[in-house]
């Protein structure tokens, strides 16, 4: 064994020492499988190691019937990574170039996106396979990936949700949605107490159920009544409710309809919005927010990508109490 591990980066130096020579451009094919066996005496399977190290620092790439080809002539990357997200907004956004400032030049990155759906989670991930060092897989809801995830050639890491069955077994950085809300809810018990009843508002489709879990837990132990809402359009508003939302869609038909009542956030009925943005210190006077550091979870990310061990981290949460509670 020690001695393939050896013989294999023959392959390797061969590929790379003509990339920096200039031999080789991108684009250029390399020796087939059978050549590299018979100028290096190697086995079929030391050949292939090779070739597979190429392809995840993504050097090299193969095309059925034609044979390897040069893909990248940056030799210099110690990483390839494969960063997975399930959608694009201003906190991805901050997660994004936090982990890539973080990364600085020691990688390449190529992102992608499946945006909750699982043919195209599952279909990426499959293409992506021997051609990354790490792959960065933020799945979101999707259960029953570990057999999927145990297919890929290199270093595999968690992003943002919280895989209780996958814990221990891959890397990770993510938000405990139902201990955060609860945790974060008993913290401002003093504000809320003023209040009757607690309604979640979220998609069931994309968002996690564990946030609703952690209400119930709070509104259980404090006495609160509590329920669940897909939306809030043309809802009328209670007074003494508190809304949780997560979508800004949701946040804005509140305040419509409050304005509609003549009722006043934090006076007549009391809003908790997840995911801060500067827009929201100033709407309606301030809007309370419940939002994890995504900035600090991107350079938490690159940090792991640089240590040994599986490690699993869960990345703060913060309250902004303003006067919307």
């Amino acid at each position: 064994m020690k001695e393939n591990r050896s013989k294999y980066k023959l392959v390797v130096s061969h590929v790379i020492d003509r990339i920096q020579s200039e031999e080789y451009q991108k684009g250029d094919r390399i020796p087939s499988i059978n050549e590299f066996r018979s100028t290096y005496n190697l086995s079929r399977d030391t050949v292939f190691a090779g070739l597979r190290e190429l392809m995840s620092k993504g050097i090299i790439d193969s095309n059925h019937g034609v044979g390897y080809f040069i893909t990248s002539t940056k030799t210099n990357s110690l990483r390839n990574i494969f960063l997975l997200f399930n959608e694009f907004n201003e906190f991805k956004e901050d997660l994004y170039n936090s982990f890539m400032e973080a990364v600085g030049n020691s990688a390449t990155v190529d992102l992608y996106f499946h945006n909750y759906n699982r043919r195209v989670f599952e279909t990426l991930i499959n293409d992506s396979n021997n051609k990354y060092t790490d792959y960065v897989i933020m799945s979101g809801k999707f259960e029953g990936i570990q057999s999927l995830l145990e297919t890929l050639s290199g270093r595999v890491f968690l992003l943002d949700h919280f895989h209780s069955e996958l814990m221990e077994k891959y890397s990770s950085v993510s938000q405990n949605f139902e201990k955060d809300t609860y945790e974060a809810l008993v913290s401002a018990n003093d504000q809320i107490r003023k209040y009757k009843r607690i309604l979640m508002v979220q998609s069931e489709e994309k968002e996690p159920l564990e946030r609703y879990d952690g209400l119930k837990a709070f509104c259980n132990e404090y006495g609160f009544e509590h329920s669940y809402l897909s939306d809030t359009e043309k809802r009328e508003i209670q007074i003494g409710d508190l809304f949780i939302v997560v979508k800004d869609r949701d946040l804005v038909d509140l305040l419509k309809q409050a304005t509609l009542q003549g009722l006043t956030p934090g006076l007549d009925f009391g809003i908790i919005s997840y995911n801060d943005t500067p827009l929201k210190e100033l709407l309606a006077g301030g809007i309370t927010t419940l939002s994890t550091d995504f900035k600090l979870m991107g350079q938490t990310m690159a940090k792991l990508i640089e240590a040994k061990g599986v490690c699993s981290v869960a990345n703060p949460w913060q309250l902004n109490v303003r006067r919307s509670l």
